[in-house]
């Protein structure tokens, strides 16, 4: 058996993990932008799915993957990782992306996935290798090699946000190709392998050379490297671009032209001879806002009052108002052409801030200099948590639409803002008489997200105390777009009130309505869709809502998936996804039908053909034990780490928080409790193993049940006070789940040393399984479910545990 290894090997493994974990990051924020974000959820899966296959490769391929060659396969292997990340990436840039109705481009666009997704496979098969030998090949190594592994992943975590901050994203792609580069260098130092060393550093040099070249030119707007494919249509040159963790930021267009003003909401009697010059901001090429040139003459943007997402100045005049999502100013410049009082526009996006008040500050009149006017880089529901003030509008216009939850996976496209407990966080910071507004898509057969925004209200007003919340709801609709294909026919917007619209509101609403030619869908006094009224019903909403065909009942923090409106047990009813526009979203929950079915089957081709292959079927039955507890813990670590992301996305207010946060916490943690599994002898591995178990179970139950209260408490303090509380409570549990797979290791080694390859990819299996299953358990039965199914995982496990250790060898 290979002897053990040095500090240059676990710097090798810590290098080798650190960029896989990069590398997975950052794919599905560039999957964000050149696909969308349920495919670049799969990506997620994908990443995963090779590292076992390189852990099934190491399993059933023993003579070439000898003990005495092991430290030679790891320089050669972690080499071939960083040069395949450049050499995948750039054929995915060659591959346009390909994504209809018709059943022939279906054929060619599930071509196309399927090649980017293979394509793009092979640098984790790579990576899967060098991570399975160094836990495989060197067991009395195994805690401190695994909390290498582990510690390499969570710095991975934190180091991306930071890097995307500096370079775009093709250029971080060859950072993370430069970091996998320095692992094939540690590794080929342990290996004395100077002719592969001497490669590493030259790939290094080359590597590192074009970041700097490439972010230079980047800077200036004419990089060496950049995203030409964009969903499958070829993206021209912006005159500006910024990436960072959230999206990338596009700004396009002629700053001296004169055209059309933009809006989904303007009235049909509006004189569209008006002018205005405008740029357009893309955000990950999915969705867009719009900068207006201004010059401080609010005259200029009169057109402004037109648009039925402003309605409720109209009824609001001299009001203190809050912008949610200010993007590219439009909502902020609504205000100002009312003549309110102040506005105070809130962007979590620093980039976006950025390019309207700094990069087009003179384009966009310098809006934050006006006196009344206040930017925010905040996440919006805790900034109004724990603001001390009280607004008279509080305004949120097409946010967190299905392109802008394009963070990079399906367990990102949670949405704080459209929750009960989110609108009574608005609601109690409006002043007496103030009025909270949001607006959606409104089809005219089909207005699901507006059912849904109604369901949202009722349910709010009635947890407040309000007794009858129709009185305190109004909704109105612009429909004169006509009939095009998949587009919606207009925009809805809904105003809610604590206190009940007074006869003078209803009037004003009633006159700008006739006078602009929108129409009244709900009021306290008029009802146009009878399945609003059984949304509505005092006596019996609850069972309208549950039997409606899709589900429109008001999403909470446990299942925070607002957009998200098919059932799971629909998920292949394709008469339910003709929801227009919005049927995207109908279609990315089929894709994870789908996907789920998948990937059940390639976990079992997993457990079966190795086996089969390697002629150890026989002994299958002896394996059993082993299979399950590598298994249950795959299974339980991903649904804990994915209900936990899927929490803290709500509770952080972002999906980016939520997924660095509980990824370094969690694998730093686990990294620290796998080192702390090094001095366990295998001699007491049983008794020892069976405490740390133990604990496992009794610092989960305990996580379980109050990290929903500590969420509540702490949801109005500072982004920074929150992240430190996510830290803290994620921390104990990452620490001892963390101990399970080396413990495994240690009592499986001592029988089943031929199979250590084998279980490590079962457990990397079960992992791909429940990154999928995990999203489908929250969809249907919410957060909660998710995580005590990983806790009755880790019970399983323990099970399992105790049935090794009675293995009369042992």
């Amino acid at each position: 058996m290979e002897k053990g290894v040095k500090w240059k090997a676990y710097c090798g493994l810590f290098m080798v993990t650190l960029a896989t974990l990069m590398y997975e990051i950052l794919l599905t924020r560039i999957f964000s932008v050149t696909m969308w974000y349920h495919f670049a959820f799969v990506a997620v899966s994908i990443a995963m799915f090779g590292m076992t296959i390189g852990a099934l490769c190491v399993y059933l391929i023993p003579n070439y993957f000898t003990y005495s060659r092991t430290k030679y396969h790891l320089s050669l292997f972690s080499l071939f990782f960083a040069v395949s990340i450049v050499i995948s990436f750039l054929t995915h840039l060659t591959i346009p992306f390909c994504y209809e109705k018709s059943f022939v481009a279906s054929l060619v666009g599930f071509y196309s996935i399927a090649l980017t997704y293979i394509v793009i496979s092979f640098p984790f098969i790579f990576s899967g290798i060098c991570v399975c030998l160094c836990l495989t090949r060197f067991p009395r190594q195994i805690s401190k090699l695994y909390a290498a592994d582990l510690a390499g992943a969570a710095l991975g975590c934190i180091l991306i946000v930071y890097i995307l901050s500096f370079v775009d994203g093709p250029s971080a792609v060859f950072v993370v190709a430069l970091l996998a580069c320095l692992g094939a260098i540690f590794f080929s130092q342990e290996a004395s392998n100077g002719k592969l060393y001497k490669i590493a550093i030259i790939c290094s040099v080359l590597l590192f050379g074009f970041v700097i070249v490439n972010t230079v030119r980047a800077r200036i707007n004419l990089p060496l490297l950049r995203l030409m494919w964009v969903k499958g249509s070829f993206e021209p040159p912006a005159i500006f671009e910024k990436w960072n963790a959230f999206s990338r930021v596009r700004v396009s267009g002629e700053p001296n032209k004169l055209s059309r003003p933009q809006s989904w909401g303007f009235s049909s009697v509006y004189d569209y001879e008006a002018k205005a010059r405008q740029l357009v901001i893309d955000i990950d090429a999915s969705v867009t806002t719009v900068l207006t040139g201004y010059d401080g003459n609010p005259q200029s943007v009169e057109y402004l009052k037109y648009d039925i997402m402003n309605l409720v100045h109209y009824m609001r005049p001299n009001a203190s108002v809050l912008v949610v999502g200010s993007g590219g100013g439009r909502d902020v410049l609504s205000a100002l052409a009312f003549n309110q009082k102040s506005v105070v526009g809130v962007e979590i996006n620093q980039n976006i801030i950025d390019v309207v008040n700094k990069r087009f500050g003179d384009f966009t009149g310098h809006l934050s200099d006006d006196r009344r006017v206040k930017f925010v880089n905040d996440e919006a529901r805790s900034f109004v948590a724990r603001s001390p003030s009280k607004f008279d509008i509080i305004q949120v216009s097409f946010i967190d639409t299905w392109a802008a939850t394009a963070s990079g996976a399906f367990v990102l496209a949670e949405s704080s803002l459209y929750t009960v407990e989110a609108w009574k966080i608005f609601l109690r910071h409006l002043n007496t008489n103030g009025v909270l507004t949001f607006s959606r898509w409104f089809f005219k057969d089909r207005p699901g997200e507006i059912y849904r925004l109604t369901s949202l209200a009722n349910a709010s007003l009635k947890e407040l105390g309000i007794v009858n919340p129709r009185d305190h709801i109004l909704i109105l609709k612009n429909m004169w777009w006509g009939n095009l294909k998949d587009m919606p026919d207009g925009v809805g917007t809904i105003l809610v009130s604590r206190q009940a619209f007074s006869q003078k509101d209803l009037s004003i609403i009633e006159d700008v309505a006739k006078r602009l030619k929108f129409d009244i869908v709900l009021s306290p006094v008029y009802c146009a869709d009878d399945k609003f009224a059984g949304i509505m019903s005092l006596a019996d909403s609850d069972k309208y809502i549950s039997d409606f065909p899709i589900n429109i009942s008001a999403p909470r923090d446990n299942n925070p998936f607002f957009f998200h409106m098919l059932r799971f047990k629909d998920v292949f009813n394709y008469k339910l996804w003709d929801q227009g526009m919005v049927s995207f979203n109908m279609k990315a929950i089929s894709i994870l039908g789908f996907l789920l079915i998948i990937v059940f089957g390639l976990t079992i081709i997993c457990v079966i053909v190795p086996l089969a292959l390697s002629g150890k079927g026989t002994v299958s039955g002896d394996v059993v034990p082993g299979f399950i507890y590598f298994g249950a813990i795959g299974l339980g670590f991903m649904f804990i780490e994915i209900s936990q992301m899927q929490r803290l996305s709500v509770f952080l207010g972002h999906p980016t928080y939520g997924l660095s946060v509980v990824l370094f916490t969690l694998l730093l943690s686990s990294g620290i409790g796998s080192f702390l599994t090094s001095k366990i002898d295998d001699s007491i591995v049983f008794r020892r193993g069976l405490i740390r178990l133990l604990l496992n179970l009794f610092v989960l139950l305990i996580f379980g049940i109050v990290t929903p209260g500590a969420i509540v408490m702490f949801d109005s303090f500072t982004t920074l006070i929150r992240i430190i509380v996510a830290v803290v409570i994620l921390f104990p549990a990452g620490l001892f789940m963390g101990m399970a797979f080396p413990l495994g290791m240690k009592i499986t080694n001592r029988r089943f040393s031929f199979f250590s390859s084998w279980f490590w990819g079962i457990n990397g299996a079960t992992s791909v399984c429940a990154s999928v299953l995990a999203v489908a358990l929250s969809l249907n039965w919410g957060i909660a479910f998710t995580f005590w199914s990983g806790f009755t995982a880790y019970f399983a496990a323990l099970l399992a545990f105790i049935w090794i250790a009675k293995k009369k060898d042992l």
